[in-house]
């Protein structure tokens, strides 16, 4: 055990929530090997969080043994405390101390000898780029720039383990690769050992090696190329001439033997159950001019086949949604040298665009660009310093009132009434919309079918597994069947089963003519709008259609870009020409 970073045998943890006894672990016994970085990867529920908790000294298990650098953690917990780095998912920053005072903080509470402090600092500033922001208050910091405090505050004392729960959920594409750069360092410079969780499956291939849990057990654990290969000869692209992507999912993801439908650009990318071939006729019936092609087999397809064959998906693709009769050229969303003003600091500088109806339409940026500012503002949440700002056809600076009686919003952040049974919130979201007696009825029932939340309604909101409290969240916004639909960041942090059971029902909303506005740090989310635009510094860099952003991104080393390739390369350019 001596050789190993972490030795688990026969861990299990239960739980005691709302009466209900759960098992967070189920006899698991794995070993992880030091000096690399090893991902620990499941869906919502699977047991992640425990076992980074376990491993960290800060809980007990009910049975089995758990050694971390050689020390028993049960017998000498303090010992594993003091002798791992432990960054959880909810960082506790002190928003109202500065970046400086956040470290000086963290370096008494972990006992750094006063003479080492200055060089350590510098390091760390260095290494993650908040050199020049440590009189900034961590409040006042974008999202990216909170992790990167968060994992410097984790790293003055230099561990020997580094323990990461999903350290970059949240964070734009360009901090995500950051964070990388700062954790290979580590492992690289220091000899650090590391295990994070992640809901980005691409980080998974990234990893030395990959433990995959589910409900609390161990499914495997190898390097991602052999979960890979697990899927070789099972994953396939499809694509049809004068077909929407979407009607091309919805219609090849109920065709026999297909496992996993994802959109990828204009075409779907199929992963088929074992021992199945695609057939044209099967997948696309009466459909003409079919390309079907094998393409190269990927953690995700791997990921999504072991445990899809494992959960009942159930009815989750399609929402009954009052279908809107409507002109494809009709504009619901307009903006117009739209512009918000914080005291003398501009959040968002003269943006214009406009969103016809039917549309999934895209609002990317890096953290701090003026996304959830201009959400806002669409919103009828926070009124615009100048500029001109219609939603169905009310403005916006009139007629916020009558305009939100049309939308439907789903927070960032679980919003909901965490004290409140699913059932009370639900109620209570549908009358605040002015449903009432059997309308209200028909509604609540609908909710509870359409999202499977029958099981959970009388469960407290904030006792849902993530999953279940963004079905929740996704129900109440939907509750008036509104016309426009905003999705702030609706996917962060839910692994991603959950994602695409979130993106089938927003697809059968678009084809309802139900128009759709999102901000997304997952880039592979992009694939789904029809048109995007991606700002930065609280101005709009480009605007268009994922597969044109993605051609602007090619180049002879990268001929087939993804759209997180063509978001850092305009990220990028951007600072470039800031520095000049």
């Amino acid at each position: 055990m001596s050789d190993t970073a972490i030795t688990l045998s026969a861990v299990s943890k239960s739980f005691r929530r709302a009466g209900r006894k759960i098992a967070a672990l189920d006899s698991v016994s794995l070993a992880i090997q030091p000096g690399q970085v090893t991902g620990l990867i499941g869906p919502d529920g699977a047991g992640k969080t425990t076992l980074m908790r376990l491993v960290a000294g800060l809980l007990l298990p009910d049975e089995g043994r758990i050694h971390v650098l050689g020390i028993d953690a049960l017998t000498q917990p303090l010992e594993v405390q003091s002798s791992v780095g432990y960054m959880p998912q909810r960082f506790g920053l002190y928003d109202d101390l500065s970046v400086q005072e956040n470290l000086n903080l963290y370096a008494d509470l972990q006992g750094v000898p006063v003479e080492e402090r200055a060089a350590r600092f510098q390091k760390l500033m260095q290494m993650t780029g908040l050199g020049p922001f440590t009189q900034r208050l961590a409040g006042q910091l974008s999202g990216g720039m909170k992790q990167k405090l968060g994992l410097a505050c984790t790293l003055v004392r230099s561990p020997r383990l580094l323990l990461l729960d999903e350290p970059t959920v949240g964070v734009d594409p360009l901090s995500r690769r950051e964070l990388w750069q700062i954790v290979y360092r580590q492992v690289q410079e220091a000899g650090m050992s590391v295990l994070l969780s992640t809901a980005y499956l691409d980080e998974a291939e990234r990893c030395d090696e990959v433990i995959l849990m589910h409900q609390g057990k161990l499914l495997g654990q190898g390097e991602p190329a052999d979960f890979s290969r697990s899927v070789a000869g099972r994953t396939f692209q499809v694509s049809a001439t004068g077909v929407s992507h979407r009607y091309l999912q919805e219609r090849v993801s109920r065709a026999p033997g297909v496992l996993d439908a994802l959109i990828e650009g204009e075409a779907v990318r199929l992963v088929m159950e074992a021992g199945i071939e695609p057939k044209l006729e099967e997948l696309l019936p009466g459909q003409e001019n079919i390309q079907l092609s094998a393409v190269e087999p990927r953690f995700e397809d791997a990921f999504i086949a072991r445990l899809k064959t494992q959960r009942n998906m159930g009815s989750t693709a399609l929402i009954r949604h009052n279908k809107v009769t409507y002109d494809a050229d009709d504009e619901v969303i307009r903006v117009h040298n739209l512009q918000r003003r914080f005291g003398d600091f501009i959040a968002v500088n003269n943006i214009s665009f406009s969103v016809r109806r039917g549309e999934i339409f895209g609002l990317l940026g890096a953290n701090g660009a003026g996304k959830s500012t201009t959400f806002r503002m669409l919103c009828g949440l926070l009124p615009a310093s100048s500029g001109e700002l219609a939603v169905a056809g009310h403005d916006l600076r009139r007629a916020s009132a009558s305009a939100r009686g049309r939308i439907g919003y789903m927070a960032q952040k679980f919003s909901l009434y965490t004290n409140l049974s699913v059932m009370q919130n639900l109620r209570f979201f549908s009358s605040a919309y002015g449903l009432q007696g059997k309308e209200q009825k028909m509604r609540l029932e609908w909710a509870l079918t359409t999202f499977e939340l029958e099981p959970f309604q009388q469960a407290n909101a904030g006792d849902l597994p993530l999953g279940y409290k963004q079905r929740l969240s996704f129900a109440a916004a939907l509750m008036h069947e509104p016309e426009i639909l905003f999705l702030d960041e609706p996917t962060s942090g839910v692994d991603p089963l959950a994602r695409r059971e979130f993106w089938a029902r927003t697809n059968a909303l678009a084809e309802a003519g139900v128009t759709v506005l999102v901000t997304t740090h997952f880039m592979e989310e992009a694939n789904y709008c029809d048109r995007l635009v991606i700002m930065a510094d609280g101005e709009v860099l480009t605007e268009g259609t994922p597969q044109v952003m993605k051609a602007s991104a090619r180049t002879v080393e990268n001929p087939d870009p993804t759209m997180e390739d063509a978001f850092i390369r305009l990220i990028e350019q951007r600072q470039q020409a800031v520095l000049r």
